[in-house]
């Protein structure tokens, strides 16, 4: 593998080999207002989640490299103290990026993306009309990462209030990926739209002791077919599969055919398709008849 070492990497190509593995990174489309009124809108991917109780939002809004300059919305919301952090979905991406150009400090990045200003309820910055979810945020700190060009710094934002718009949300009362259809950051000028074939779901309970792939036969783990998905989809189960369900497919006439003939590949990929199919109770009965005829 390649090694890049921080400290003798230039800035560019560390900030591109970063943001290029650290990805897709959620986009933090946030207003702020200076101290004359005059309204900024700013999208930054160095952004998460970080508490829910409190609900606490982090963004870092960086020094450039090319000049050593910080922006308008660091100075806004060290002044102010307030922030709207607005989500970004597919239907306001391209207005996203106009104003992300650096407008002189007077000029209303809303005026120039075309995006709606919407007051707000606790703070003084506007929020994203177009934007299907809004948080309405106080500055709790911001630490500064350094002094030279590409040097973060951390805006931590205490949420006061959440907008979320009705038509995102489903019968559950949660929020609807496919309907919200945000947008994330990669590198360079890459996006990623989060919805539709893009989406998948995978849940494992985190109160259930799963086997772990320590407990496979070693004859699993060794397969030439079976990907290491595969296998954790079967190191995900509780337990082995019950003596029922082995019966069944020990009567399975095809499959005691293909063991008596040691077709393994055969036999994993047959395991395989069981897997894909949601069936890894049925693919670990095939695996360990197949195992315990070696």
């Amino acid at each position: 593998m390649r090694k890049i070492i921080p400290s003798q990497t230039a800035i560019k190509d560390l900030h591109q080999f970063i943001v290029g593995a650290i990805a897709p990174r959620p986009i933090a489309f946030v207003s702020t207002m200076d101290a004359n009124g005059v309204a900024n809108l700013a999208p930054y991917s160095f952004f998460n989640a970080f508490s829910s109780n409190p609900p606490i939002l982090v963004f870092s809004s960086n020094r450039r490299v090319q000049d050593n300059t910080t922006k308008d919305t660091l100075h806004n919301a060290e002044a102010t103290r307030e922030v709207v952090v607005n989500v970004v979905n597919y239907d306001i991406v391209k207005q996203m990026t106009i104003a992300s150009v650096n407008y002189d400090a007077d000029i209303s990045e809303f005026e120039k993306s075309g995006l709606s200003p919407l007051p707000s309820e606790t703070v003084k910055p506007f929020r994203v009309k177009e934007s299907p979810v809004h948080f309405e945020c106080k500055v709790k700190e911001i630490i500064t990462m350094g002094e030279h060009g590409g040097a973060g710094h951390l805006i931590i934002c205490e949420v006061q209030l959440i907008h979320i718009n009705e038509n995102v949300i489903d019968a559950n009362n949660r929020i609807d990926p496919n309907k919200l259809d945000l947008v994330g950051r990669l590198g360079r000028a890459y996006y990623v739209r989060a919805s539709g074939d893009a989406l998948f779901s995978l849940f494992q309970e985190p109160e259930q002791m799963a086997m772990g792939f320590d407990k496979l036969p070693q004859s699993f783990k060794e397969s030439d077919i079976l990907t290491g998905n595969d296998l954790a989809s079967l190191a995900s189960l509780l337990h082995f599969p019950s003596e029922e369900i082995l019966l069944t497919w020990k009567n399975n006439e095809e499959l005691q055919n293909l063991i008596a003939q040691n077709k393994k590949d055969q036999i994993h990929l047959w395991a395989k398709q069981l897997i894909s199919a949601s069936k890894a109770m049925d693919a670990f009965s095939v695996l360990l008849l197949w195992h315990q005829s070696l």
